[in-house]
């Protein structure tokens, strides 16, 4: 599902307000020793986005987790207090894909695992005030596919950034050493990351269609 949120009605999306020249992502949330951290991708105005960060309170550390040109992708550890709408998503089991501040509002794209956890996330949302605006319900070839059609989280970031950097234009942008190097991981990791990827949206997209009339 595609949702949006105000940046004031949620704890992180409070902390990232870091002013108007600054452009973050958060690519998603992940695990870190027994708590779990998000991780930002910030495309423009690094050094404003790190003095900001470091000046509050509740923020522990940041370190940036890997960087290409401009762009760098950071590690947050806060004290959090209370994040009623992360919280919310992490007890239906749903999954931050993607998530861009626009303004002061934040488009979220989260998997559930299913519908019912979905439907359970909606209402604890209206029960507690959460003003989300819900902008689309995905309906894939597969039910049980899930929104991106099979993909993964780290998948569907990896076949994103592959597809920005011209992994797949001719001649070959980028190769998967590089892009590896972005995310921390290896060379084999990232090829099979990828391969996996694509053999998912395959599964799920092309092999599910119904075959044309007169097909033998």
């Amino acid at each position: 599902m595609e949702l949006e949120l105000p940046a004031t009605a949620f704890e992180l999306g409070q902390l990232l307000d870091v002013g108007p020249g600054v452009r973050v992502e958060l690519e998603g949330i992940v695990p870190f020793g027994e708590r779990r951290v998000p991780l930002i991708k910030v495309a423009a105005g690094r050094d404003q986005f790190e003095a900001s960060l470091r000046d509050q309170g509740p923020v522990a550390d940041i370190w940036v987790v890997s960087e290409h040109a401009a762009m760098a992708l950071y590690a947050l550890n806060w004290a959090r207090s209370g994040d009623r709408f992360l919280d919310t998503v992490n007890q239906f089991d749903g999954e931050v894909l993607d998530s861009e501040r626009r303004g002061s509002v934040w488009d979220f794209e989260i998997q559930f695992e299913s519908h019912e956890n979905l439907t359970d996330f909606r209402a604890a949302c209206q029960e507690t005030g959460l003003p989300i605006e819900i902008t689309r319900l995905f309906n894939p070839t597969r039910p049980d596919a899930g929104p991106w059609y099979g993909l993964t989280g780290p998948q569907r970031t990896a076949l994103d950034r592959a597809v920005e950097a011209g992994y797949y234009e001719i001649p070959r942008q980028i190769t998967t050493k590089a892009l590896a190097a972005e995310f921390g991981v290896s060379d084999q990791a990232m090829t099979e990351r990828l391969r996996r990827a694509i053999g998912n949206l395959v599964t799920n997209t092309i092999q599910t269609a119904e075959p044309p009339i007169g097909r033998p």
